[in-house]
């Protein structure tokens, strides 16, 4: 067993049975490896593990491995963005293209990483910081996405976006989307936005029910600044929203600064990663349907 990684940290909803049983038997199975496995405090499982506070897990942690969704693997690395510990996903969620390992091949794949049999990858992270009319700042960093959007009203919002000091566009719909590549295949993707491979330094601005057909979705290098803002419009409301969690309003005499974020998030992969294979899997990609279509006629 390789000893780069000693200590494993488990993240997931223990409250859930559908997480509740694999974590449970991903548990026993480490222990009876020699692994030491951590949990956050909270943790109702009873189960022989190391409880620490939740803002010490990763820190106290050689590898996290998240047990769930996307959602739970977004909220995993919120915990690993800044001690640079690699992260390892399970999917028990519904539509998972972060944590890539199925429940069947759980076991297997994590000996094969702790054996040292793994790849990894590097995941951009987007730094957003809302300045507000008074010149507070509010900041959050994003794995998925950035996203402006109308509030409390039927009506439009008017968005002007610069890429690097230079404008791009005036925006006129329900809202705008910045999202990282990890992000491409979430709420930037049923915007009619492109899905990004994940190894490239690149950001997309989709925009969101726009007004006009020629406002199409950009794609840049990560490296430079976006700017945004609201314009004045009669009744205009909107908010802005970090890998879905509201960091706050937007008015007009507000800025949203968006900027590829210094660090970045480890993600572990088992041998045979396939990331094509992923989105065929999740968007059913790559079905021969001319024999059911033969049968239609």
């Amino acid at each position: 067993m390789n000893v780069e990684f000693q200590k494993v940290a488990i993240v997931g909803r223990h409250d859930d049975s559908r997480v509740a049983e694999p974590m449970t038997l991903l548990i026993e199975h480490l222990t009876k490896a020699g692994i030491v496995v951590l949990a956050a405090e909270e943790m109702t499982l009873d189960l022989p593990v190391e409880r620490v506070s939740t803002e010490q897990l990763a820190d106290s942690a050689d590898l996290v491995i998240a047990i769930g969704g996307d959602g739970t693997m977004l909220y995993a690395g919120g915990l690993v963005r800044e001690s640079g510990v690699p992260l390892f996903g399970i999917n028990h969620g519904r539509l998972g293209f972060l944590a890539d390992v199925t429940p069947g091949d759980m076991i297997a794949s994590v000996d094969h990483v702790l054996g040292g049999e793994y790849t990894t990858e590097a995941r951009l992270l987007l730094d957003a910081k809302l300045k507000l009319a008074d010149g507070t700042t509010i900041s959050a960093t994003a794995f998925n996405d950035v996203v402006l959007q109308r509030h409390g009203t039927g009506r439009m919002v008017d968005i002007e976006a610069s890429v690097a000091g230079q404008f791009v566009n005036t925006h006129s719909g329900d809202g705008l989307i910045v999202a990282t590549p990890t992000g491409s295949t979430a709420y930037a993707l049923s915007c009619g936005g492109p899905i990004i491979e994940p190894q490239l330094d690149a950001v997309v601005i989709v925009p969101i029910c726009p007004h006009t057909l020629a406002d199409r979705p950009i794609v840049i290098a990560a490296g430079q600044e976006i700017e945004i803002r609201l314009l004045e419009r009669e009744d205009t409301q909107a908010d802005i929203a970090v890998d879905g969690h509201s960091l706050g309003p937007i008015h007009a005499d507000g800025k949203l600064t968006i900027n590829a974020a210094e660090k970045r998030i480890r993600l572990i992969h088992p041998p045979g990663y396939d990331f094509y294979g992923i989105l065929r899997s999740k968007l059913l990609w790559g079905r021969d349907n001319r024999r059911r279509n033969t049968t239609a006629r």
